[in-house]
């Protein structure tokens, strides 16, 4: 008996080192049946675990072929969840019968004991003995400290699991943010970077860890007072809430620079030392392009606005002068170009309140039929009087089909595009609106004999607020939304639009959409 206790004792004590050691689950599961099953003088045995309420899965087994483990499921089927301390599998012996049958002698005698913690059950550990011995109480109280030790056993695995697919989920997270992300030591060491911010800063991972944070964040230039190094020698961080903002640009190991913020936020441990610095890193050249786009669109629109107004303004200041009565002619063209300076001003209101629309997803589409001949030659008749140094022309195929659109939007495109031409054609010339009839699509074009396009700017002329720099486009009004304009009508139709240089000189300009149905 005391042999018994001894060899009990060194087998739990076995089993608690290989609990705190790096064995695996099924490796510490497998140690406690076999001990389990040697001490009780058992054939087998197996460790069930509970997957969910209706299942459970058999995770280890001592003394059976793995390729016989089927013949077990009766005895895995209506476990109770319940409150372990009462622990009992319905008809227990009826399933050990009909396991017998199938597995031959030696299965006739099982004891099924519960893996719990509290009142969970996580699993259940069997024994099985040949006929003619039975288990006795103590045997059943000896199984059950095997039983608790695997359900420690598979809790802390568990719990161990989990905090390891945590831990990888946000490596990976972190690995991959679109964001920069650095981790900093106390002394400002790099303990780790993620990719976006090796790119950022041409350091690889690997390279970086231990690296002091000054040595690869390091400033071009720097809109912020205080840098990280000048704010930790003047106290930084008071507390959890003491966040350093720094932005500025940032340099590359090639020279180059990127415009970046760098949020610094301290982490403690629960006895108030400082233990990480986080730092977050953003690219913000698109917000410096927005902001410096938003500065120039108002200085723009505020030119364009302030041009007609002021025209109108001393028009109407001359013929209201009481102290002059003007002939006919002169209130006549007065008015005139009042007339035409408020039109010039409408169409500038119409095109910022269009850009708005877009922005805010409210652009609708009025559809039906549409002749784009017809449309092409009204436009032509539009601009053929404003203009002495240009011909336009138009030149359709006869019996050009119609197609399904918003026929004052799509007026609105191809007149654009006729102004854009006329506008940057300043010596004259040709203009011509031309169309072709493609195999499920409609083309209209657009040519100028004007100042021509590069490759590179055909990619970008439809961009907002974009236009070409050279000493013409200086001079000439505008705030670079008209083509926007053309681009956003065109692809809210379904179709595409794009621009190319003049086989000899000048640009044309080509706008595609589908055909419908009926053409």
């Amino acid at each position: 008996m005391i042999d018994h206790l001894i060899r009990q004792r060194d087998y739990l004590l076995d089993i608690t080192r290989a609990l705190t050691s790096q064995l695996s689950l099924n490796e510490v599961l497998r140690m406690i049946l076999r001990s389990a099953t040697e001490l009780l003088g058992g054939r087998a045995g197996l460790i069930a675990l509970s997957e969910n309420e209706n299942a459970f899965t058999v995770r280890a087994s001592y003394g059976i072929n793995s390729a016989l483990l089927h013949i077990f499921t009766p005895l895995l089927t209506d476990i109770p969840h319940e409150d372990p301390d009462s622990f009992v599998i319905p008809e227990l012996d009826r399933k050990m019968k009909i396991v017998a049958q199938a597995a031959g002698p030696g299965f006739h005698q099982v004891v099924a004991l519960p893996m719990a913690i509290g009142k969970e059950l996580i699993g259940v550990v069997y024994i099985f003995r040949e006929p003619g011995s039975q288990f006795a109480p103590r045997d059943a109280k000896f199984l059950q400290s095997f039983a608790n030790q695997a359900a420690i056993a598979v809790h802390n695995a568990r719990l161990y699991e989990q905090v390891t697919a945590d831990k990888l989920r946000l490596d990976a997270i972190l690995r991959h943010s679109a964001d920069g992300i650095m981790i900093l030591a106390p002394d400002l060491s790099i303990e780790s970077l993620n990719l976006a911010l090796s790119r950022m800063t041409g350091w690889g991972v690997d390279e970086a860890q231990e690296a002091h944070h000054d040595d690869v964040i390091r400033w071009s230039s720097r809109t912020s007072r205080l840098d990280l190094g000048e704010a930790v020698a003047g106290g930084w961080p008071l507390n959890e809430k003491s966040i350093l903002y720094v932005e500025g640009d940032l340099r590359h190991t090639s020279d180059s620079s990127l415009s970046v913020g760098i949020t610094y936020a301290p982490l403690f441990d629960g006895e108030g030392q400082l233990r990480n610095v986080i730092a977050n890193v953003r690219d913000i050249t698109k917000f410096r392009e927005a902001e410096e786009a938003k500065t120039m669109f108002i200085s723009m629109v505020s030119h364009e606005l302030k041009t007609p107004v002021s025209v109108i303004k001393g028009y109407a200041s001359t013929l209201n002068r009481e102290e002059v009565e003007w002939d006919r002619n002169t209130l006549r063209n007065g008015l005139s170009v009042i007339d035409e300076e408020t039109d010039k001003l409408a169409e500038l209101i119409d095109t910022l309140l269009d850009v708005s629309r877009l922005q805010l997803g409210t652009f609708k589409l009025h559809t039906g039929p549409v002749k784009l001949d017809k449309l092409a030659e009204k436009v032509a008749n539009k601009f053929g009087p404003q203009t002495s140094k240009h011909s336009i022309t138009v030149a359709f195929p006869k019996d050009f089909p119609e197609t399904q659109g918003d026929e004052r939007r799509l007026g609105q495109v191809i007149s654009n595009l006729v102004s854009n031409a006329i506008k940057y054609s300043p010596e004259g010339g040709s203009i011509m609106i031309s169309g072709s009839r493609m195999k499920d699509a409609l083309q209209v074009s657009v040519s100028d004999e004007g100042i021509g396009l590069t490759d590179a700017q055909c990619d970008l002329i439809f961009d907002r607020f974009y236009r070409v720099d050279n000493a013409l486009t200086r001079d000439t009004q505008g705030v670079g939304l008209g083509l926007y304009i053309v681009r956003s009508i065109v692809e809210a139709h379904g179709g595409r639009v794009w621009a190319e240089p003049g086989r000899e000189k000048g640009s044309i300009f080509t706008f595609e959409l589908p055909l419908s149905g009926n053409g």
